[in-house]
């Protein structure tokens, strides 16, 4: 059983034993391995698992698919998804799957699949259930293999490689919340061997989550992260999701930040080394960071929202450092282009370390403005691309400029307004910024009169 719903945008994913079974996942896998094999003319295959109490369990019925196919499978156990990538890398692989819920509740599962160190997106997704559904895949029954590496602690010498070679006499106080995610053996490891003060807390890998849902983007599952910090009289606390590619942090005032502060403060080290490099951030980004990065002399990229797009628009314009806002952070720059909140902490408490001030200091820099959080608008039952089309329609009729590149995001003199389409969920979302809280006021008005001029109430 594969229910067609779970074929999303930038990964499979859904309700274990409901949207999926083990007969379901073994075809998966077996289409996984077909368009691997088509694409490249290779049958080297990665396979990764998360903290899920259902990974296991997924992991083996695809190492049936892979070998159902032909496939070299290489295990590489539990782990955070970046620890994926890098085995992909290392073993020059021609395929890479990760097992993953990333962020959703523990029910949930799914798989963010890598062919020639390209994520899978769109169509490219879909394709794998055509596979399926035309019985149009490699059997080759006998022929596959299976074997486990275990890379944990290149991983981590990676890691700490790049960090001891950059900086030095780390004197900072960092509270560390995995949140019983995957990240939670690494991050042990890591703190083992860097300088300066360090408090961990959901260190233990759990996979149903007993401690908070593993999101760091919203506020109630920092509580504890914050609590921490302050108690502690930390510098900083970070926390990350559940498979590791997205990274929240709280400075010592228990403030949270979000991606553009974070990009604000990596653009400054990375455009050091690269002058007017190209750095991207998605369309729901503050446009402090975009006026911040032309002042340092980078240029500046708005891009759709999605990791997959992300990295593939670095690809394309050789971009050392792009992020978006829900705390995907890729760095090109001494790293591998893909989303690792690991290495991005790292190199945040380097940068911080290295500035000597508090990092509220440095935040209270940063120009004074006023926005919103995403604004999910539910639309069941409804064409949420279709709305914000007719959304689109309207802004043309009545000669208002905007950016199409993510939905349509409205700039005017005082601030900006964003209404676009989620590409994961049956939402429309929204947000708005602007120099005061009445032009915000103004915005998110105009946000309401235009879903309303195309009937949908909010």
């Amino acid at each position: 059983m594969l229910d067609s719903s779970i074929f999303r945008e930038y990964d499979i994913r859904g309700v274990v034993g409901k949207d999926f079974d083990e007969a379901g996942v073994i075809l998966l896998g077996q289409a996984f391995a077909t368009k691997v094999k088509r694409m490249t003319g290779g049958s080297t295959l990665v396979l990764g698992y998360d903290g899920r109490l259902s990974s296991p369990d997924l992991e083996a019925a695809l190492i049936k698919g892979f070998k159902a196919a032909g496939a070299e499978v290489i295990s590489i156990g539990c782990g955070p998804t970046p620890l994926l990538y890098f085995a992909s890398h290392h073993f020059k692989a021609h395929g890479a799957l990760m097992i993953t819920g990333s962020h959703n509740p523990p029910e949930y599962n799914g798989f963010k699949m890598v062919i020639d160190q390209q994520a899978l997106f769109g169509s490219e997704i879909q394709e794998l259930e055509t596979l399926i559904k035309t019985n149009a895949l490699i059997t080759n029954q006998g022929a596959g293999s299976h074997r486990v590496e275990n890379l944990h602690n290149d991983y981590v010498q990676r890691l700490i490689s790049d960090f001891t070679t950059h900086y030095s006499d780390i004197n900072v106080r960092v509270a560390w919340d995995p949140g019983n995610g995957a990240t939670g053996e690494v991050v042990q490891d890591l703190l083992a061997q860097i300088e300066g003060e360090h408090y961990l807390i959901n260190g233990e890998i759990d996979g149903t989550f007993p401690a908070h849902h593993p999101d760091p983007t919203v506020e109630e599952n920092l509580e504890q992260l914050i609590e921490l910090v302050d108690h502690m009289d930390c510098d900083f606390g970070i926390a990350f999701d559940g498979d590791g590619d997205r990274i929240g942090v709280v400075d010592d005032k228990g403030r949270i930040l979000f991606g553009d502060q974070l990009m604000a403060l990596f653009s400054e080290e990375v455009l050091a080394s690269h002058p007017k490099a190209t750095i991207i951030a998605d369309v729901k980004t503050s446009q402090r960071l975009f006026d911040y990065v032309k002042e340092l002399g980078g240029e500046p990229l708005m891009w759709r929202t999605g990791h997959s797009l992300i990295k593939k628009k670095m690809r394309e314009v050789g971009s050392p450092l792009a992020g978006e806002m829900s705390g995907h952070i890729f760095f090109a720059d001494r790293y591998y282009g893909y989303d690792d909140a690991l290495y991005a902490a790292l190199r945040f408490i380097g940068i911080i370390n290295a500035k000597g001030i508090k990092l509220s200091q440095w935040v209270d820099e940063l120009p004074p403005v006023f926005n919103t959080p995403e604004i999910r608008i539910p639309c069941d039952n409804l064409d949420k691309f279709a709305i914000a089309q007719a959304v689109q329609t309207c802004l043309d009729q009545d000669g208002v400029a905007y950016s199409g590149v993510d939905g349509v995001r409205v700039s005017t003199e005082k601030g900006w307004w964003l209404l676009r389409a989620s590409n994961t969920q049956e939402i429309l979302v929204a947000r708005a910024e602007a120099n005061s809280q009445d032009e915000l006021d103004k915005s998110l008005d105009a946000i309401e009169n235009y879903l309303k001029r195309v009937g949908l109430e909010q």
